[in-house]
């Protein structure tokens, strides 16, 4: 089978995600890993904290804490939320691991001995109220491309437009909010982008019709915009230095690299980082040295970060002229917002993944961002919105189809699988709707189309309940026992399907509805076509219990209660 490298955003080190960066990124690359690991694929998912630049250095000092141990301990909450969501990365790194440091001054090394990297003076916004030189992002004004008054220095989040700061109007400092600014000279690194504008081009047109819309579109008019060189050093305490035996004066003025240079070099860190843990049984080259591999590479990430993905972080690696490997999907997101107005990490708008978790558990929210991920268009949040389809999908066409199964069987016919009669017309009507539902499902996931496959999903439960009011078991027992027994092992058979191909949304609750079963040497990944027609894999005779319920539905009082405590009106 395939080799996979699964790679999602590094969520940024500065404060608790919310679920707009939960399903923008890492939830579908977990939802993706699951489903490539049960079919047999090698797979790697590499995630990490992005723990680099101006913002770390100023939320440590806001809690009086050196950035180092600052970021320590913001890595192990956020690494704590993940685990609550069940996101199963190979491994979670950090991108001020040692190894991120001394990759990206090899590859920094690469480029300049290729002629990539350029040393120039150049004039800086340098703030007199805050007596420092400001990092691109902490420079706020207003975009001169679609006018949105909030744009940072280095993008536009509203147009997604990559900026300098000398392109704002009416600039301020992020920091003070003075706009007591001047321009100094000093000197940087640049990466020659413009050099390797055509080489970029070339590449993207191999790979862009492979990838989603969103992405290829956001490439393409970054390329057709024209590349830029772009400064790749920044002024601050808190990076990866600049290494001195290449950049003696620059490195003697503590430079370090700019954080979207060294960020996307950290998922080859971070890889490392995995590999040194068990040196002797995992080779970190292996994934990312194109002529030793076959590994196929998908990125997952927010459509403001696909700019830097499609373009830089390829630039970067091209200018090396070494055999790294390089995305071969880019699987973009569009927003999720709340309540029609945007997520907000500074503000604190909307909901954020630990109250999500505080509030309900994973599995909950994990299906509902994915049956509902912002693929082609933005979405909105609404509690309104959320309490249905988790009343409506989780609850009741799955979780009380598994109570209602479950309990009658044990009611009338004891704690093991019943025998009953063979199967009939409804049951081959029933396996022939499962297999193929299940073949689009498994299409769906293929082409990372994560709402259509949970549709897909939806209909599978929606089948078995179909069947389950065709034959009304409860009906069909007075006249029939055979018949009503027959029912409900076909019933628990797709139970017991549903455990196994649901796992990639709902893992726990997966793990839940396979637990129910004790079935010797229940080893299924998956499911075939035959299997799903046949729906036998469970024999008559197996010993189970009823669950507790899958999911609570959420009440009036739920809903009104979500809505006075984070908000729900209209933005």
């Amino acid at each position: 089978m395939a080799r996979h490298l699964i790679t999602s955003a590094l969520p940024y080190i500065n404060g608790i995600k919310h679920l707009g960066n939960m399903v923008g990124s890492m939830l579908p690359a977990d939802v993706y890993s699951r489903y490539l690991r049960q079919r047999g694929h090698d797979v790697l998912y590499i995630c990490a904290t992005d723990e680099h630049g101006t913002p770390a250095e100023l939320a440590a000092q806001e809690q009086g804490l050196p950035v180092a141990e600052f970021c320590a301990q913001a890595h192990e909450q956020q690494k704590a939320i993940y685990d609550g969501f069940s996101l199963a990365f190979d491994y979670f790194g950090r991108s001020s691991s040692p190894q991120n440091h001394e990759i990206t001054q090899e590859i920094a090394r690469e480029l300049k001995a290729n002629g990539f990297i350029e040393e120039r003076a150049i004039r800086q916004v340098y703030s007199v109220t805050d007596g420092r030189f400001l990092p691109d992002r902490y420079i706020i004004g207003t975009c001169p491309h679609c006018g949105y008054d909030k744009a940072r220095g280095d993008q536009c989040e509203n147009c997604t437009r990559v900026l300098d700061p000398t392109d704002l109007i009416e600039p301020r400092s992020a920091i003070s909010g003075s706009s007591d600014l001047e321009v100094r000279e000093t000197k940087h690194l640049f990466l020659l982008q413009s050099t390797l504008a055509g080489e970029v081009e070339a590449w993207v047109d191999e790979r862009a019709d492979d990838w989603p819309v969103l992405a290829s579109s956001i490439a393409r008019k970054w390329l057709t915009e024209g590349l830029h060189d772009r400064a790749i050093t920044r002024d601050l305490d808190w990076g990866v230095p600049v290494p001195a035996d290449t950049w003696p004066d620059l490195a003697a003025e503590g430079k370090v690299f700019y954080v979207w240079f060294d960020a996307p070099i950290e998922y080859i860190g971070a890889t490392k980082e995995w590999a040194d843990q068990d040196p002797e049984n995992r080779d970190w080259r292996s994934w990312w040295w194109e002529s030793d591999t076959d590994v196929h590479y998908t990125q997952f990430m927010g459509k403001d970060n696909v700019p830097f993905h499609s373009v830089m972080f390829p630039a970067t690696l091209l200018g090396t002229r070494a055999a790294w490997k390089k995305v071969d999907v880019i699987k973009a997101f569009n927003w999720l917002n709340y309540y029609g107005g945007k997520f907000s990490t500074s503000q604190r708008r909307g909901v954020f993944t630990h109250d999500a978790l505080e509030i309900l558990p994973a599995d909950y929210w994990r299906y509902f961002m994915m049956a509902n991920a912002p693929e082609s268009d933005d979405s909105s949040f609404t509690w309104e919105h959320f309490t249905a389809t988790v009343n409506k999908d989780l609850a009741d066409t799955l979780g009380n189809f598994v109570n209602r199964v479950l309990s009658f069987s044990r009611k009338r016919f004891g704690d093991a699988v019943p025998e009953g009669g063979e199967p009939g017309e409804a049951e081959a009507k029933l396996g022939a709707e499962i297999a193929r539902l299940l073949a689009e499902y498994e299409e769906q996931m293929e082409a990372l189309q994560f709402r259509k496959a949970a549709a897909a999903l939806r209909a599978l439960w929606s089948a078995g309940n179909s069947y389950l009011e065709e034959k009304a078991p409860w009906l069909e027992i007075k006249t029939n026992k055979d018949g009503a027994a027959l029912t409900l092992r076909t019933a628990m058979n797709l139970i017991h399907l549903y455990a196994v191909v649901s796992e990639p949304f709902i893992p726990t609750t997966s793990a839940a509805m396979r637990a129910a079963f004790t079935l010797a040497d229940d080893t299924a990944r998956w499911v075939t076509a035959d299997e799903a027609q046949s729906l036998t894999a469970l024999p008559a005779g197996t010993p189970f219990t009823v669950p507790p319920v899958l999911f609570a539905k959420l009440t009036d009082e739920d809903l009104e209660g979500y809505k006075e405590r984070f908000g729900g009106q209209d933005a």
